[in-house]
């Protein structure tokens, strides 16, 4: 009968590695998100916001077996049913909410800033989308991966800590959209192994959103302290 032996400094580092990643995902995803939303300024939340991902580029890019061209991979696969069902299913929502809830801003931005509703087309998705999907998804599954439960528990979490990103706007709209958001998004990643296919999600729901007028829940000016 063998006894397996592990070396203390390998299991000592392994330890300190574990330790450092924890303290890492939850300064980054949990800490950081709620100081944004209680503590800055408003004036001061894109700034840090922009600094906050720059922080976390800078972790995918030194993350150990993580290589930025995998990123394109399965760009020949992404599902175009799913894509068009979620464009339909999120169409489907943002009118239900703003007649609900605001129909006088129905189609807002589109109908008084055409220019501006066509730069945000435009831009979104390299500007708002690209970033938060490099954050949430390669960043959140690749360097955090062992310390994260089976993988639906996973994609629980990541959606509910995706949502919890946008708690600086105060609006249970914006949180619930969010959520559902960030589970196609991440399923879209981590499920399907197709971070394209889940940046053109998360680009669609932007030009959903801005479109039908829900941008008053979203934009800069909505931002606040809940005190």
């Amino acid at each position: 009968m063998s006894t397996r032996w592990t070396d203390p400094a390998e299991m000592s580092r392994r330890l300190t590695r574990r330790t450092r990643l924890w303290a890492e995902f939850i300064g980054f995803f949990v800490l950081a998100p709620l100081a944004m939303a209680l503590l800055l300024p408003p004036l001061l939340m894109f700034p840090m916001l922009f600094l906050v991902s720059a922080i976390g580029l800078v972790l995918l890019h030194v993350t150990e077996g993580f290589d930025w061209p995998e990123l394109r991979y399965g760009l020949r696969g992404i599902n175009w049913r799913f894509v068009a069902g979620f464009t339909l299913v999120t169409l489907a929502v943002c009118l239900s909410v703003m007649l609900i809830l605001r129909p006088d801003g129905l189609f807002a931005l589109a109908r008084q800033n055409p220019m501006r509703m066509a730069m945000i087309i435009v831009l979104y998705p390299l500007a708002s989308a690209l970033p938060q999907e490099l954050v949430y998804r390669p960043l959140f599954f690749r360097r955090y991966g062992a310390l994260l439960p089976g993988l639906k528990p996973a994609l629980v979490l990541n959606a509910a800590l995706f949502s919890l990103a946008h708690l600086m706007y105060w609006s249970w709209t914006v949180a619930v959209m969010t959520f559902f958001g960030g589970l196609a998004f991440g399923w879209s990643y981590e499920a399907r192994r197709n971070f394209p296919q889940a940046v053109l999600l998360h680009s669609i729901a932007g030009w959903m959103i801005f479109t039908f007028g829900l941008g008053i829940y979203f934009y800069s000016g909505n931002v606040q302290r809940p005190f």
